[in-house]
């Protein structure tokens, strides 16, 4: 888990919080088409539409990252908003191991412009991720990058929960 830029990272994918239209407009998805140019973009809109709950994928363009997987969050207040988040973060585990990516980075998906609590976001990714690590898997690496220090705070004392009640990867319990 780190606190920082998700576009900065040295990693063959990254996760952009996406919208359903693949639209690269402000927050994590701005970052993206800033740093890895219109080439992002202009793949998203070949693609054109992925639902809630799901994941696209494209190139890094000009990023670090070789990918970018496009997973679209639930907005708070929908509907089944749990479900969706667990079904975007799993989808984007699939596309990771189908391109046989080796490291992934997340942000907290859903927890900005759409509203989804940083907690509950917390929770579910992380247990998502941590139950998929379990199982066979070709990623070696997958980070939580949060952008500011309060939801790296949040993420880091729910990371430590699960691992303490799950006994998940005990190997980070100085989390």
């Amino acid at each position: 888990m780190v606190e920082g830029d998700i576009t900065d990272l040295e990693v063959d994918a990254i996760v952009n919080a996406a919208n359903s239209q693949l639209k690269l407009g402000g927050g994590v998805a701005g970052a993206i088409r800033r740093k890895g140019g219109a080439i992002i973009q202009d793949e998203c809109d070949e693609i054109g539409y992925c639902p809630v709950g799901d994941a696209r994928i494209t190139s890094g363009g000009a990023l670090k990252a070789r990918y970018v997987i496009h997973a679209v969050g639930p907005v708070y207040g929908e509907g089944e908003e749990d479900e969706k988040l667990r079904n975007a973060t799993l989808s984007s585990l699939k596309f990771a191991e189908q391109y046989k990516i080796r490291s992934l980075a997340f942000p907290a998906i859903s927890t900005g412009i759409f509203g989804y609590p940083r907690e509950r976001c917390a929770d579910i990714m992380l247990s998502t991720t941590i139950a998929h690590l379990k199982g066979d898997t070709s990623l070696k690496q997958v980070i939580i990058c949060l952008y500011d220090p309060l939801t790296f705070d949040i993420f880091k004392q729910r990371a430590a929960h699960i691992i303490k009640t799950d006994g998940a990867f005990s190997e980070f319990e100085d989390l």
